[in-house]
């Protein structure tokens, strides 16, 4: 029994134009079409969805992926151990990260004057206190760090939910633009990438484009970020690094 691209993006919880990507870059190549060259997905190429998905969840990018998947001497059962290993590693590291920011929360590092109720209200599941600790201890030595301080402890709840309105704004922005295949050097892509920048210079600290492209590798380097970025869009993280190194190498020029 095989099922058509629609199908398939509902049973995975993808969009059509993941299944289209993954086809033009042969990482997923339906097995058959139809009479009117419609892609049809067999058991198989189910499995090797599931496969790749996995894969991706994990943190791997595509091509690394299809070098896995594609090797003829890797057992499946193979890929399965390998994942849960990975598995595992993350979840001892999110008890650990949910260890540091329950003691975050309770320490209020970052000086934010607002009750637990209005936290939720202006970011939902997103509490800017989670990496507290870990901030102090990358970058508690320096002057950044103690602008961000000082202008985070003035700020009322009005300000706050202005500056999460404006992150969410940016957001759905570039996430669409990724989508729409725009590239990372693109003058679209480089605006905004601009306007990420200025942004972190309006309500934390200065950041000139040697920082911006610090903070840039970061968002790719480090997991939590990555997936932070990602969780806006496939790709998203990768596209707003080099996006970031454009538009500094642009202003450089």
């Amino acid at each position: 029994m095989s099922h058509s691209v629609g199908q398939v993006a509902g049973f995975a919880g993808v969009t059509v134009r993941t299944l289209h990507h993954y086809d033009e870059i042969g990482l997923l190549v339906p097995s058959e079409r139809n009479h009117a060259g419609h892609r049809r997905y067999s058991g198989t190429d189910l499995d090797r969805l599931q496969q790749i998905l996995f894969y991706r969840e994990l943190g791997f990018p595509l091509d690394e992926v299809q070098t896995l998947l594609d090797d003829p001497a890797t057992d499946p059962r193979v890929h399965l151990r390998r994942q849960h290993d990975v598995l595992l590693a993350r979840i001892e590291r999110l008890q650990k990260m949910a260890e540091a920011v329950e003691h975050a929360m309770e320490a209020q590092k970052m000086g934010i004057q607002l009750t637990p109720e209005e936290r939720f209200e202006v970011f939902g599941e997103k509490d800017p206190e989670q990496y507290a600790e870990e901030a102090e201890q990358r970058w508690g030595g320096t002057e950044e760090y103690a602008e961000s301080q000082r202008r985070a402890a003035a700020y009322t709840k009005d300000d706050w939910k202005r500056l999460q309105a404006e992150v969410d704004d940016w957001s759905a922005r570039y996430a669409a633009l990724v989508a729409t295949g725009e590239p990372a050097t693109g003058e679209p892509a480089m605006d905004l990438a601009e306007e990420h920048r200025l942004h972190i210079s309006q309500w934390f600290y200065e950041c000139p484009y040697a920082m911006h492209l610090c903070l840039g590798d970061m968002y790719v380097a480090d997991e939590r970020f990555k997936a932070f970025y990602d969780s806006m869009g496939e790709g998203v993280a990768q596209h707003l690094r080099d996006a970031i190194h454009a538009n500094a190498a642009r202003h450089s020029a």
